[in-house]
C-alpha cells in the first residue's frame, strides 16, 4: 500500500529541503528504520538546524494505527506495545476501536520533573477506591514516536538515566507506596546539545546508540542557499511544501520499505568479526558498540534496498556508532572520528588513502533517497 504524506495543519519545514548535515540526517533515518539502535546524540554549534531536522523527520513519517482513546498509543496487534488494559481487552476476545494519528514528537523541557516525565499515581484514590489511578507522563505520550531532549547535557543525570532505561527496555515503570504501574514506552530518543556547555558523563553517553557531530556551514554559497530556502518557506509555506511533496513521498516510502525489509537483511559473520575487532582495537568498553554497529549497517542496507550489508555500509556508520565510546585522553588532540576510521581501515585492509573518504561516504541521503538538497 502506497505511503502518503498529509499536509500538516501547522507547516513544518520539509526534511528533504534541509541542506547539508548529512551525518545527522543519516543517523536519524537509521534510528527510525530500527529503533533498537538506541537513539542519537547530536552535538554541534548553535543554530545548525538540529530541532528543525528532528521535527521535519517526525512530520515526514506516515501515520500510525493506534487504539482509540488510549493514552499510550497502544499498538492494535503487537502485545509488546500494548498497555495492560488493551492487552486484557484483546485477551478477552474484544476488538478495540482503532484510530490513525501522526507519529508523536515530544519535546522534553529542561525543567521537567520526574513525575512529569514518568507519570504519577494518585495514592489517595488508589487507597480509598482500590483503583490504580495513573496520570500518564511524557514517556506515555512518546510511545511509538520520537522523544527529543534539547540541551540534554544540561539535564539532570538522574532524568537522563530514566530516559535511557525506558528507551532500552521499551517500558516505563512507576512505583509509589507499594503500587506499581507500567506501560509501553518505545521511542527513538534524540538528544542534542552544544559541547561548549558541557559534556554528558561517559556512562550516559555510551547508552546513546549513535553520536552525530554537526558544524556550522562555512561555504558562503551554501549559507546563502539555506537562507533563501528558509525565506521562501516562511513567505509561503504551502507552495514550498508542494514543491517538495514528491521528494517527501519518495523518501517516506523508502523508509517504510526499509522497515519492512529490515528483518531479512543479512550481515556476513566475517564482517561481524571485523566489527568486533575494530571495537577491541579501540578499547571500547562493553558490547554496545558491536551491537549498534551491526544494527546500523543492516538498517543502511535495508534503506538502500539491499538484502545483505557490506563493508561499505559498516564504513559509513561505524564512526557514528563508536566515536563517543572511546576513552578520552585530555592531552590528545586527535579527533575520535579519525581514530575510528583509521582502526576500521586497518582491520578491513583498506589503504591510507581511504581514510579521507568518511565525509563523502556519510553523504548518503542524496544518493539513497534522491531527495535531500545539497
Amino acid at each position: 500500500m502506497s505511503a502518503t504524506v498529509k499536509t500538516p495543519q501547522r507547516a513544518v519545514y520539509p526534511f528533504t529541503a534541509i541542506v547539508g548535515q548529512e551525518e545527522m540526517k543519516l543517523a536519524l533515518i537509521l534510528n527510525v528504520i530500527d529503533p533498537r539502535i538506541g537513539g542519537v546524540m547530536i552535538m554541534g554549534d548553535r543554530g545548525t538546524g538540529k530541532s528543525t531536522t528532528i521535527r521535519a523527520l517526525a512530520d515526514l513519517l506516515p501515520d500510525i494505527e493506534v487504539v482509540a482513546d488510549d493514552p499510550f498509543n497502544s499498538h492494535p496487534s503487537d502485545p509488546e506495545m500494548m498497555s495492560d488494559d488493551v492487552k486484557a481487552l484483546v485477551s478477552a476476545g474484544k476488538k478495540p476501536a482503532l484510530a490513525k494519528k501522526k507519529v508523536p514528537m515530544v519535546d522534553l523541557p529542561l525543567g521537567a520533573t520526574e513525575d512529569r516525565v514518568c507519570g504519577t499515581i494518585d495514592i489517595e484514590k488508589a487507597l480509598s477506591e482500590g483503583v490504580k489511578a495513573f496520570e500518564p507522563g511524557l514517556l506515555a505520550k512518546a510511545n511509538r514516536g520520537i522523544l527529543y531532549v534539547d540541551e540534554v547535557n544540561l539535564l539532570d543525570d538522574h532524568l537522563v538515566d530514566v530516559l535511557l532505561d525506558s528507551a532500552a527496555s521499551g517500558w516505563n515503570t512507576v512505583e509509589r507506596e507499594g503500587i506499581s504501574i507500567r506501560h509501553p514506552a518505545r521511542f527513538v530518543l534524540v538528544g542534542s546539545g552544544n559541547p561548549e556547555e558541557g559534556e554528558l558523563r561517559p556512562q550516559l553517553l555510551d547508552r546513546f546508540g549513535m553520536h552525530a557531530e554537526i558544524r556550522t556551514v562555512r561555504d558562503p554559497h551554501l549559507r546563502v542557499q539555506i537562507v533563501e530556502e528558509r525565506t521562501s518557506f516562511d513567505r509561503n509555506p504551502q507552495i514550498f511544501l508542494e514543491d517538495h511533496q514528491a521528494q517527501q513521498t519518495a523518501l517516506q516510502e523508502k523508509i517504510v520499505a526499509a522497515q519492512h525489509a529490515l528483518n531479512n537483511v543479512k550481515l556476513d559473520r566475517d564482517l561481524r568479526v571485523n566489527i568486533s575487532q575494530v571495537c577491541s582495537d579501540l578499547n571500547v568498553d562493553g558490547l554496545r558498540g558491536d551491537i549498534v554497529t551491526n544494527r546500523a549497517a543492516k538498517a543502511l542496507a535495508a534503506f538502500e534496498g539491499r538484502a545483505e550489508a557490506t563493508a561499505d555500509d559498516i564504513k559509513r556508520v561505524i564512526t557514528l556508532c563508536l566515536r563517543h565510546r572511546l576513552r578520552k585522553d585530555p592531552l590528545e588532540s586527535i579527533d575520535s572520528g579519525y581514530k575510528v576510521q583509521k582502526a576500521f581501515n586497518q582491520v578491513f585492509g583498506l589503504s591510507e588513502d581511504d581514510e579521507g573518504d568518511t565525509a563523502q561516504n556519510n553523504s548518503a541521503i542524496p544518493s539513497m533517497a534522491g531527495a535531500a538538497r545539497v
